[in-house]
């Protein structure tokens, strides 16, 4: 059996604590991460018990998923989204835990909170109530999403049992062309592999274009991961992980720091380690994407037209079911498509970079009269950063108004609902039926081709925008 191992062997093995014979391991987690909505039955099943959370330290709540993104000042008017707010509120202070609610500086989307703070590092296991965790493994962690049971097991015991996934590499070698972005990536791989095509296997990104993103960018590739039916992605830590975590509010220190970074730099795969599936694409094949369907893998290249059923595998009249909810057509081009709504944010595209990639394509612009746009950062962080370095101004003169930070529309658990029959460029994650509200219509893209659907009020190619810049 051969002594080499892969990133995600390296920090899986690392982490078992006793392995049960034909069946799961039981795992440490480093850090454990909750919001309202998936933890009030955890809380109650440990108080139920009579137990107390074993490393309240080790785990770190905010508030995101049904907070209202206008006047957070103000009692939250749906009582549901109250109740659940002040459970975690009252669960966080009871055990002991971080909280950050609506109101504190550091309140957020957890998937973006957590790398601005430090608390996602490399090489750790981190789990969440969420299936997006696994945005937290670009910066080579494992981490993926668990059911509230499994909230309750890593509230009392710190652990949690796991049978160990399968392991994939995906390369992605080559240069990416003008306007295409990490979400352009990441949406042309699912597109390719279908949503089911990672099924039992955890995913390392490899290659060129993802040596060469940001950490922003790999964050957005990751956390798309799951969309591609895996159970998480990672991509090795290098020089651009270890700058952005350092100094960070819960990064090690001095001698610490040191440490830390003597088990980091091992945080590569070993030259001859094998994985279970490999699958390569070239960066040259990806142009912006847009989706035309009802998940995530129903995806094109902006330019190209919807498929035709006959031309797929698997079942043609569910094909056909999805274009009729879309009210979509086989042939259709996606250009020109008329749009109502634009939401730009989530856990997938609500940090700096992606609010700067959208201001680039709208400045000088004005937004289209029959949009609604949403424009919903991550966190207060990335809220900040907007009016620092004047994204804002550009944006109100452009007609565009910011909002407080949320999942918002992502998944419509607020006042952020799409109506029925509408149109929605999101630069969120899922594009399901009533995803975005009851009836709603959602087509997923980056944040370039969210802007210029933005400014023109419908389907448009970033890319025909950014020529008229340079003319």
């Amino acid at each position: 059996m051969s002594t080499k191992k892969t990133l995600f062997d390296k920090v899986w093995d690392s982490h078992v604590v006793h392995h049960i014979e034909n069946g799961p391991d039981v795992l440490f987690i480093d850090r454990h991460m909750v919001h309202e909505v998936t933890s009030p039955v955890a809380f109650l099943g440990i108080k139920d018990r009579g137990i107390r959370v074993m490393y309240p330290e080790k785990t770190f709540a905010t508030a995101d998923h049904n907070t209202p993104t206008i006047n957070q000042h103000l009692p939250v008017a749906d009582p549901l989204s109250a109740n659940q707010l002040r459970a975690l509120e009252e669960n966080s202070n009871e055990y002991g835990i971080s909280y950050w609610g609506l109101g504190h500086e550091k309140n957020g989307i957890v998937h973006v909170v957590g790398p601005e703070y430090g608390i996602t590092q490399p090489g750790a296991t981190i789990v969440c109530g969420d299936s997006h965790t696994s945005t937290h493994g670009a910066f080579g962690a494992i981490a993926f999403g668990i059911g509230t049971s499994e909230v309750e097991m890593v509230l009392a015991t710190q652990c949690i049992m796991q049978t160990k996934p399968k392991s994939m590499r995906i390369t992605v070698n080559g240069s990416l062309s003008k306007a295409v972005t990490p979400k352009d990536v990441a949406l042309y791989i699912i597109s390719q592999l279908t949503t089911s095509g990672a099924t039992g296997y955890f995913v390392e990104y490899a290659g060129e274009v993802f040596r060469n993103m940001s950490m922003e960018g790999r964050m957005t590739v990751c956390n798309l991961s799951i969309e591609m039916g895996a159970r998480g992605g990672m991509i090795a830590p290098d020089e651009k992980t270890f700058e952005y975590v350092k100094g960070r509010e819960f990064t090690p220190e001095g001698a610490a720091w040191d440490k830390a970074m003597t088990y980091w730099e091992s945080l590569v795969t070993d030259e001859g380690a094998e994985y279970d599936k490999e699958v390569v694409f070239d960066a040259a094949d990806i142009e912006p994407m847009i989706t035309y369907g009802t998940n995530p893998g129903m995806g094109i290249g902006i330019s190209h037209g919807i498929p035709v059923a006959e031309s797929l595998e698997g079942g043609v009249a569910t094909y056909k079911k999805s274009l009729q909810y879309m009210d979509f057509h086989e042939g259709d081009s996606m250009i020109g498509k008329r749009i109502d709504f634009v939401f730009l944010g989530s856990c997938t595209n609500g940090r700096i970079e992606d609010f700067r990639a959208f201001t680039s394509l709208i400045k000088g612009r004005q937004k289209a009269d029959h949009v609604t746009a949403w424009l919903v950062p991550g966190s207060h962080k990335v809220e900040a950063a907007i009016k620092e370095e004047g994204l804002l101004d550009i944006l109100t003169d452009a007609g565009f108004e910011l909002r407080e930070p949320g999942c918002s529309a992502c998944l419509a658990m607020n006042d952020d609902k799409v109506p029925a029959g509408k149109y929605a460029v999101s630069t969120s994650n899922r594009n399901f039926e009533g995803r975005q509200g009851p009836g709603s219509r959602t087509l997923l893209a980056s944040p370039l081709v969210a802007a210029a659907a933005a400014v023109t009020g419908k389907v448009t190619d970033p890319r025909e925008l950014m020529e008229f810049e340079t003319a």
